[in-house]
């Protein structure tokens, strides 16, 4: 597992990496899950707090974190063909929070000069986005991604795939069985609809000098 510092290169811990040396997930169909959901099972994942990240084979777990406050502003798996980022945020206990920020989603984007249009997918109506960026260099570029929310149990799981399985919907099974292994605690804690989980630093995690 790495962790990036904001602004900084790429950090990680010492030893194995316990993603990328983990044995294969099974697909799923059913997930992302809550925490009550998977109670005992004896997966091992990887605890951030708000999300537990079961390993998956040929991706390594990122974590972006702002420097001055410590807070993990980013949670990706990402692989040689492309990467799966995603956060959690609180929603009502008996609602569609996705349906609801979706159309804000695609509305931001377009304010941006960019695209996106809806698609039927695996987790449901999902948005394929063309999103103009700027390279290091200055020139301009459009990047693909396929935004994609779940709604749980008083919580929501907005996911982002960028490159090939942004590209392949088709062909992105395994990036989206990477998503339907990852699990959700929500906690008690009463929060405001739409603000994000609180994402930790698992113990292990150290900057390494």
């Amino acid at each position: 597992m790495k962790f990036r510092r904001k602004a900084e290169p790429t950090q990680a811990t010492d030893g194995p990496d316990p993603v990328a040396d983990a044995p294969a997930a099974a697909p799923t169909g059913t997930g992302p899950f809550d925490e009550s959901e998977v109670a005992g099972d004896g997966v091992e994942r990887v605890d951030l707090g708000s999300l537990l990240v079961r390993p998956t084979p040929g991706r390594e777990l990122r974590l972006q974190v702002d420097e001055p406050t410590g807070t993990v502003q980013a949670v990706m798996l990402a692989g040689p063909d492309g990467a799966l980022e995603f956060q959690a945020f609180a929603a009502p206990r008996h609602g569609d929070l996705w349906s609801t920020v979706r159309p804000q989603i695609a509305a931001d984007i377009a304010a941006r000069g960019g695209t996106a249009t809806e698609r039927e997918g695996r987790f449901g109506t999902e948005l394929v986005c063309q999103v103009p960026v700027q390279r290091p260099d200055g020139t301009q570029a459009t990047q693909p991604s396929r935004i994609i929310g779940v709604n749980g149990d008083r919580w929501m799981l907005r996911a982002s795939l960028l490159g090939r399985p942004a590209l392949e919907p088709d062909g992105s099974g395994e990036w989206e069985d990477a998503l339907a292994q990852v699990v959700v605690r929500r906690g008690t804690t009463a929060m405001p609809v739409g603000e994000p989980l609180p994402v930790v630093l698992p113990e292990q995690a150290r900057r390494v000098n």
